[in-house]
Order: C-alpha cells, then structure tokens, then sequence
C-alpha cells in the first residue's frame, strides 16, 4: 500500500496554555517538538470563538514550519480570508456550532449554502488544497467532489467511541467511503478520536492517504511526552500498513 501520513493537531497544547494564559505551553514548540519525532505535517482548527489555537499561533507555525500546515476552519468570509492571505497547504473545511465541545460529525454538504462552493472556488484558486470533513456517506462524498473538493477527511469519531465490540459496523461504513471517495478522483484523509487502539484498522483502508490524529496525543503526552507518543503512533501506523 501507499505510505499512510500522519499530520499531528496540536489545538489542546493550546487548550492548556489558555487554562492559565500566558505563553506556556506553546503550540509552536509543541509543532516543532512532533515533526521532530516523525510527524508529516501539522493540524491547527482556528475556531470561530478562538478557544484553543489563536490568529497568532497560526501565523507563527506557519512562518516556521515547512511541513505541511493542514489549517481546519469553517466556511465563513473570515477564516476564507485567513487562508487566502496565509496560504496553508491544506484547508480541511469543517462544521462548527458555538455549544459543541469538539466536532460532533462531518458536514452536511448537501445542505450547505451557497458561500461553502464558493470557498471551496477561492481556496483552490489560492493553491490550497481543500478537504471537507464528512461523515462516510457516498452522497456526501460525491457532492464534496462536485464542489471541486480535492480531498475528504471521513469523520472517525463514531468508529472510535464505540464499544470493540459494536465496531465492526462503522468501520465497514468507512470503508465504503474511502472506496467512494477513491471513485470520485478525492484524496481520502480520515481522522477524529483515533487512539493507539483505533489507529490499525483505519490505517489499514488502502485508500486512506493521511490521518490526523489530536487530543489523544496530547493527552497522552502527560505519561509519556508527545515525541514519544507520536513516534509510537507512526509505529502503529506503518505495523498496520505493511511497512
């Protein structure tokens, strides 16, 4: 199979700095400290009430790095306009509501207003790659690919909450929107609340070229430091891969 990477979202390290303010911990170190480690590429959310990652931080990663930067954000004149001046590599073009804690399930592209084929016009005019984060729906895939998407990231999170036992459906799901979105011409990226547990059969979809893996990372960098745990989790991922 093709390598599978991974773009590691570093949003809680500056969950953290806000708890207390200040500088400290800094997600540009935090950016620099996983590359280091293996990771192929950075994942920021720039919300639109600013609740982890800051206008800021965006600007400094993306001056320092020149890994990928995968810059998620929701379809609105704001964060379009961001993109448009930082120009990331990629844009993964997400759902976001005020009261939700994290992304709660992919995009409903065919209910999206008009503005969302617009932006998906102006990103890939800048010469970003633009993703949208949908649930693994074929109707959903096609009408990402319609808007002239140039990759989907399927919603794992339903996969990875559920019981070992009461997995076997969902991932079957996904594997039949990795096979979709390979039949649309998209790129296929998946990610949200993959673990060391969850990772192997995610990453052994064929289809599947990135993954982009957050909170568990971070968090597990309490017991083991995040170098380690996202070196362990490119372990995984090439164990899973056959590499």
């Amino acid at each position: 199979m093709t390598p599978l990477t991974l773009s590691v979202n570093i949003d809680h390290v500056a969950t953290l700095r806000n708890a207390r303010g200040g500088t400290h911990p800094d997600p540009l170190a935090a950016a620099l400290a996983v590359l280091e480690a293996g990771a192929d590429g950075i994942t920021l959310h720039l919300r639109e009430d600013r609740r982890h990652i800051r206008d800021h931080d965006v600007e400094r990663i993306r001056a320092a790095i020149a890994a990928p930067l995968n810059f998620e954000m929701a379809a609105t004149e704001e964060m379009v306009g961001i993109a448009e001046r930082l120009r990331p590599a990629d844009c993964c073009i997400v759902p976001e509501k005020r009261a939700e804690l994290t992304t709660e399930g992919g995009l409903d592209v065919l209910r999206a207003g008009p503005f969302l084929a617009e932006a998906v016009q102006r990103l890939s005019a800048a010469g970003i790659r633009v993703s949208i984060f949908v649930e693994a729906d074929p109707a959903q895939i096609q009408a990402a690919a319609a808007l002239g998407a140039h990759a989907i990231e399927l919603h794992t999170g339903t996969y990875a909450d559920a019981a070992p036992e009461a997995r076997a459906p969902h991932l079957a799901r996904l594997r039949e929107g990795a096979h979709a979105a390979a039949a649309a011409g998209l790129a296929c990226h998946a990610g949200h609340g993959l673990s060391y547990e969850t990772i192997g059969d995610i990453a052994r979809i064929p289809e599947v070229s990135e993954v982009s893996i957050g909170h568990f990372l971070v968090g597990q960098a309490v017991f083991e430091g995040l170098p380690a745990a996202v070196r362990r989790m490119k372990a995984l991922i090439a164990e899973a891969r056959g590499g």
